[in-house]
């Protein structure tokens, strides 16, 4: 047998036997399996099992045919009529009537241009349902589904969901291969998936890696968990499977992190439960509803912990609660932390708008929050989520020396202008606040989760203060809560 013929494994093992010694293998090359690591024993001693190898290539011939490619064309508007490869001409330019009649097909009517994509997708029904991403047919005008065997369905789009980024597409076509969809909250960090998907336009191309982190928060994708692994993807692997080692699909390929435009080792999916809630009430509305509580919201850090009495820096701080809400009607305060909802623990916020996204409005919901330094639950009628008003969450503002600010009240024109009452104008800061980053302009409601219309109050509040105290400030439109350490 050749050296190029050896299996990679009884290689490894060999490199093993030449590192640590008194180690042998324990089957011959020739007897190797082909898709599984020999086993290694040592002399004189018990076998030595090492781990199998995953089995990927099954996996594509049970479901690779299942995954589709997707080509999709669409016009966008240009400059104006009269435009041609060398600029804008006058309809009265000689040339003009040459490059109308003569010029490259697909531009389309004046003043339009025919664009091209591709991406990918997968059938989850067998009389034609097909799931990819949004971004993968938004605004297009023909989508076109091309299956392993070569056969092309023109696709209709039953409806797109730009929050998930999730699409419903259907095919007019009977007994089609499927991927069964899993679960993704039974995959763990360190577990090997795969992508199938036409990278590039390479249609059908296997990637594998590993799941590298779960229920990832990406910038403005509030309602999504994301799976992050390193499996390669790139450009047209947008809307293929992520399968587990069962053939099961647990997220859809979506989103890389990339600064060259191509694979850089940080890729990003929507879990399958997501997409498949979102699948369900397109097919059955045509439209995704979702829950809300009406609250703004953000991360822990130790040093807010500390400063509402938790041990461990864990949960979702409510930073703002909208009048009239449900979370408002509800009881919700500005400086309640929410550690459950429906009995389900919240690490941390990145996992609370997606829980409460999937509640049907008009539903109850059971909050566990923490206030006052203890626990207490809470009931919520969910409402329905309307679009979204994005805010920028920045930084705070104080008074007094141990803090290190000056501050002024606010005036009444400038609590109307602000939709508050009482509140303080930071003027300056050094110290702890500038460190902190609270700067001019910023506006003090609350300390420790007592509002302060006073520099009398806020000095007070100062002064009963342990080391540290979480202000909540406003900047523009945004309302956070800021830990600092006082000096």
């Amino acid at each position: 047998m050749s050296l190029q013929a050896l299996k990679l494994p009884v290689i490894a093992a060999a490199i093993a036997a030449t590192l640590w010694g008194g180690y042998e293998i324990g089957r011959s090359v020739d007897q190797a399996p082909a898709a599984t690591t020999p086993t290694v024993v040592r002399k004189g001693g018990q076998p030595y099992a090492a781990a199998s190898l995953p089995d990927f290539g099954s996996i594509v011939d049970s479901y690779g045919p299942a995954v589709v490619n997707i080509s999709v064309e669409g016009t966008v508007k240009t400059a104006a009529r009269g435009r041609t490869p060398f600029g804008q001409l006058d309809p009265d330019d000689p040339f003009s009537e040459f490059f109308r009649r003569f010029a490259p097909r697909g531009q389309g009517k004046p003043g339009e241009q025919i664009t091209h994509g591709q991406g990918s997708g997968f059938i989850v029904s067998a009389d034609g349902i097909v799931l990819t991403n949004a971004h993968v047919v938004a605004n297009a005008d023909h989508v076109t589904v091309k299956l392993t065997d070569k056969r092309e369905f023109t696709a209709k789009v039953i409806g797109i969901d730009k929050p998930t980024d999730i699409a419903v597409l259907r095919i007019d076509a009977q007994d089609l291969p499927t991927v069964p969809l899993g679960d993704p909250t039974d995959i763990r960090v360190g577990d090997w998936v795969l992508a199938i998907g036409s990278p590039f336009g390479f249609e059908n191309s296997v990637t594998a890696g590993i799941v590298s982190a779960k229920s990832r928060s990406l910038p403005d994708e509030g309602y999504v968990p994301f799976i992050q692994t390193d499996v390669a993807i790139n450009p047209g692997n947008s809307g293929g499977p992520l399968l587990n080692l069962k053939g099961e699909v647990v997220g859809i390929n979506s989103q890389i992190y990339s600064q060259s435009g191509g694979y850089q080792g940080l890729s990003f999916a929507i879990p399958i439960s997501v997409a498949a809630h979102v699948k369900d009430q397109l097919l059955a509305q045509g439209k995704v509803t979702r829950g809300r509580l009406g609250i703004a919201i953000q991360d822990l850090n130790q040093g807010l912990a500390d400063s509402f009495g938790l041990a461990v820096a864990r949960g979702a701080l409510v930073s703002h609660v909208e009048p009239g809400s449900p979370a408002a009607e509800a009881g919700i305060e500005p400086g309640d932390v929410v550690l459950k909802f429906n009995g389900e623990a919240i690490a941390s916020s990145a996992e609370l708008p997606p829980r409460v996204a999937v509640v049907t409005p008009g539903k109850p919901a059971k909050l566990e929050i923490w206030r006052k330094r203890k626990a207490q639950e809470i009931t919520v009628t969910v409402g329905e989520q309307q679009p979204e008003k994005v805010a920028a969450a920045e930084t705070p503002p104080d008074d007094g020396g141990r803090l290190g600010v000056s501050v002024r009240p606010l005036t009444a024109d400038e609590q109307k202008e602000v939709e508050t009452r009482g509140g303080l104008l930071v003027l300056d800061s050094y110290g702890p606040a500038a460190r902190a980053g609270i700067e001019e302009g910023d506006v003090i409601l609350a300390v420790n989760g007592k509002h302060v219309n006073r520099v009398d109050d806020l000095r007070k509040q100062l002064t009963d203060a342990g080391k540290h105290v979480a202000l909540l400030i406003q900047r523009g439109d945004a309302r956070i809560f800021v830990p600092i350490e006082l000096g």
